[in-house]
């Protein structure tokens, strides 16, 4: 966690975003198993993502995320 000192503020922040992210991740996949949990977990954080893409006008990170999404579908469906 530390390396023997206590965590500054920004530290300190990003290490509760990381742990809030991973036990929202942990109830999806309780909820709706390994596979389908993993996935729903990972659209959250796409659409977060995305939305702050977006406001920065970064049609490219919309854009792989887009390409990633239909590789995954054409991969499933034939």
């Amino acid at each position: 966690m530390s390396a023997g000192r206590p965590l500054t503020k920004a530290e300190r922040k990003k290490f509760n975003r990381a742990e809030h992210e991973r036990k929202i991740k942990q109830d999806l996949i309780a909820q709706h198993g390994n596979e389908l949990g993993t996935f729903y977990a990972w659209l959250r954080v796409v659409n977060i993502r995305g939305t702050q893409a977006s406001r920065e006008g970064d049609t490219a990170f919309i854009r792989e995320v887009v390409l990633a999404l239909q590789n995954v579908y054409s991969r499933h469906n034939g």
